[in-house]
């Protein structure tokens, strides 16, 4: 599909990708951004739809790998979450191919809504652990997957789910949570984005110039983190949280 850009509409994507990479990188939703922000430059919505996973895959890897290097998060610890994740998001990205997310649009504002609920009325959520609720093999083998098929088939806020999932679930402190959230989020993105590429679905020359924007953004998203820990996570989530319903319902 052909879509020309003039490079001052590029520029300001690639700006824009920066100020989501830098809020994903906290708090997860920068898809909030990137999304409608291609869609006014007049992109279609299955390229869109394509294009933001290029882009936010390299957010998530820079965030990930900051995360890595500062021992946040071990990836090898969370192995079967990563694959469990990557694969729920690819039957996620052949299922939205297949059926609208018609149904699940009308519930993800509530769903929202109530997390967002949760952490404001929860002052020391994810400051210390926690006993879990659920066992780590049911949160790798199943809950992961389910919120990489939700990352696959619909996409914002996928990171935010990881992250208070594993809080709320697993009793786990928020910042190696959120750490934790990078290196799954980038196994989703990964997953969606080998469907969008095989389907000719990825616009490159806008993605790449995103993926500068973004891979900025999210170094320093994720250097606030640590610095910041939940004292800087919880509101930033509570202001995603309002966003994103605010969106669903002006639809």
């Amino acid at each position: 599909m052909d879509v020309s850009l003039t490079l001052e509409v590029i520029l300001m994507l690639t700006a824009v990708a920066a100020l989501a990479g830098f809020i994903d990188a906290i708090a997860g939703g920068g898809g909030l951004l990137t999304i409608p922000a291609m869609l006014l430059a007049n992109i279609p919505p299955i390229l869109t739809l394509g294009t933001n996973k290029l882009q936010a895959a390299s957010g998530a890897l820079a965030a990930s790998i900051t995360m890595i290097r500062n021992r946040v998060v071990q990836p090898r610890q969370i192995k079967t979450a990563i694959i469990a994740a990557f694969l729920g998001s690819i039957i996620g990205s052949i299922a939205v191919q297949l059926s609208p997310p018609d149904i699940l649009e009308k519930l993800i504002p509530f769903l929202i809504a109530a997390i967002g609920i949760y952490t404001l009325f929860a002052p020391k959520l994810g400051a210390v652990e926690t006993k879990p609720r659920i066992s780590e093999g049911k949160w790798q083998k199943v809950a992961a997957p389910i919120i990489g098929f939700y990352d696959g088939y619909m996409g914002p806020g996928t990171g935010m789910f990881f992250a208070l999932g594993n809080v709320a679930l697993r009793g786990r402190r928020i910042v190696e949570a959120t750490g934790a959230a990078k290196v799954l989020n980038l196994s989703t993105n990964i997953g969606s984005l080998i469907f969008f590429i095989l389907g000719g679905n990825v616009l490159w020359k806008v993605g790449l110039a995103m993926m500068v924007g973004q891979t900025i953004g999210a170094y320093f998203g994720s250097h606030m983190v640590m610095k910041g820990g939940s004292k800087l996570i919880r509101p930033m989530i509570v202001l995603v949280c309002l966003a994103m319903v605010t969106k669903y319902v002006l639809g």
